[in-house]
């Protein structure tokens, strides 16, 4: 199945792109997705961060399970103060 990621802030920065298309099997998880983004653009995050993924605007879990069509997002760690 295709799932289409939107990278957000500096994951767009490291990526260079706003949106990409992932290739999965039927039933891949959150963690299938992360690992093949991992994979992809191993640049992205450094392997001791946690990617945080949105599916359909809500956050997930590295267990949930994904469809074709969800709405995917990539949010880095946030700073400030």
């Amino acid at each position: 199945m295709n799932i289409e990621v939107t990278f957000f802030a500096l994951y767009r920065e490291r990526v260079g792109k706003k949106k990409h298309t992932v290739i999965l099997p039927e039933m891949a998880s959150v963690a299938n997705l992360v690992a093949e983004i991992r994979g992809e653009f191993p640049f992205i995050a450094p392997p001791s961060v946690n990617i945080v993924v949105a599916v359909n605007a809500e956050y997930a879990e590295t267990t949930d399970i994904l469809y074709e069509g969800d709405d995917v997002c990539l949010i880095p760690p946030v700073s400030g103060g």
